[in-house]
């Protein structure tokens, strides 16, 4: 029963981890990444598609994104989903290839970007906890209900506290990595 518990909580933070990372790699360094366009959706024949399924999208050099549209009547329209896309990127058509540039990013900016990073491991911590109550409140009703004795769920929770531990220290660890990224000039 509290093997059960335990396991479905560490799979839970475990999925809490990988959204944080996703939203942490929404936040844009001053580097470049193809990821950063995963989000921007394009106009494709009345439906409303990633841009990745309309090019192919690459690094041209570490402050660079090449877009190469894969039908040459979507570029402008794959340009001006990029320019509205608030991501605060210019990109520029030359023929059928985008060229994204990554500018540059000033200290006020990198300070802010740091306070949405920190927003969001806090959003994180807390969906971590959130498993760690509900998986505690799952071996209380099972002690309330006499299914397990009083040290097996002593027992449960202790585990389920140092899971929780585990995964929160992992959170603090991206953020430093981010912090970090942000950080370098």
């Amino acid at each position: 029963m509290i093997k059960e518990i335990q396991s479905s909580a560490e799979a839970k933070m475990q999925r809490s981890l990988e959204v944080l990372q996703e939203n942490l790699a929404k936040v844009r360094t001053g580097r470049a990444h193809t990821g950063l366009l995963d989000q921007v959706e394009v106009e494709y024949y009345g439906s409303p598609v990633p841009v990745s399924q309309v090019a192919n999208v690459t690094l041209l050099d570490a402050r660079t994104i090449g877009v190469k549209v894969y039908e040459s009547n979507m570029v402008a329209a794959v340009e001006k989903a990029i320019r509205d896309s608030n991501l605060g990127l210019n990109p520029a058509a030359m023929g059928d290839v985008i060229r994204v540039p990554m500018p540059m990013l000033t200290e006020e900016r990198r300070k802010d970007l740091i306070k949405v990073v920190r927003g969001e491991v806090e959003e994180g911590r807390v969906a971590i906890r959130n498993i760690r109550r509900d998986a505690n409140d799952h071996i209380k009703k099972l002690l309330k209900d006499k299914e397990i004795p009083e040290d097996d769920a002593r027992r449960g929770e202790e585990s389920v506290q140092k899971l929780t531990d585990k995964y929160i220290a992992e959170a603090d660890k991206m953020l430093a990595t981010k912090e970090e990224d942000l950080m370098a000039i």
